[in-house]
């Protein structure tokens, strides 16, 4: 029903014309989407090839309309420990919807690819990824949804990737979903994950113990890069939420809406 994360080509990993990925939503039956291009910098590197140009993104979405569709604009902005200025000064770039905070990076290293994972077991890379999550959600005020928190699951220099267990990091990610909670900020249930590792980015025990700790807000987002991914699993998605909360967020103006499953 709804699909909030997704790249078009206005993202520099994105494949296909936000009116593809618009299309597709159609196609799927979805109420309502949201792009969410990204904005990752790279520390000490003068061109930002990460980061879309608002030129180019009003551009391609402020005409983009469907009669059956409803079409909101975000970004995914990869935070980090530091650069909660640098959210606070894209933020004024034009008035968006819907902002995701995603962690990419650890250590100033992309954790999708092996220079992040050495020689690390799972565990530890998992554990070094939760850690830096935890200071990244501290740092940051200015973002609405947690997006993809085990995103490490589905990285492709994982040697043995799994739905990172609860059981094994359980005080840390208990401080991640408190930290969330206190904060009025929400968790995405990332669909991506199921073709890479098994299930959902984090998987449905996060959102049972996110609600547990005062977590209210949970969107749903299949974080396709091309058409043929738009709201891929999120009809199972949101069965999941429907049945720990009840509903599924939207946004508008960054305000949430809660819709009623």
């Amino acid at each position: 029903m709804f699909d909030y994360h997704m790249h078009s080509v206005v993202s520099f990993d994105g494949h296909d014309t936000p009116a593809a990925m618009l299309q597709a939503a159609a196609q799927a039956g979805l109420k309502e989407i949201c792009f969410t291009d990204h904005i990752d910098y790279f520390a000490n590197v003068e061109k930002q090839e990460w980061v879309f140009d608002t030129a180019v993104y009003n551009a391609a979405y402020d005409s983009l309309t469907h009669d059956a569709v409803k079409i909101r604009r975000g970004l995914e902005f990869g935070i980090k420990p530091y650069n909660a200025p640098q959210l606070r000064e894209d933020l004024k770039r034009r008035n968006f919807d819907f902002v995701l905070g995603s962690v990419h990076f650890v250590d100033e290293l992309d954790v999708y690819y092996p220079e992040f994972w050495g020689d690390k077991t799972v565990f530890q890379a998992e554990r070094r990824y939760l850690e830096e999550t935890l200071a990244c959600v501290q740092a940051h005020e200015d973002f609405d949804v947690l997006g993809h928190l085990t995103y490490i699951s589905k990285a492709r220099a994982n040697p043995a990737p799994r739905p990172v267990p609860m059981a094994e990091h359980r005080e840390l990610i208990d401080e991640i979903l408190r930290e969330l909670a206190r904060k009025g900020k929400g968790m995405e249930m990332n669909t991506s994950g199921v073709d890479r590792c098994g299930d959902f980015l984090p998987f449905e025990p996060y959102f049972r113990r996110f609600k547990e700790l005062g977590g209210e807000i949970v969107t749903v987002g299949s974080d396709a890069h091309t058409a043929g991914r738009v709201g891929q699993y999120t009809d199972r998605a949101c069965r999941i939420l429907k049945d720990i909360f009840g509903y599924v967020c939207t946004f508008e103006n960054r305000r949430p809406i809660f819709h009623k499953l």
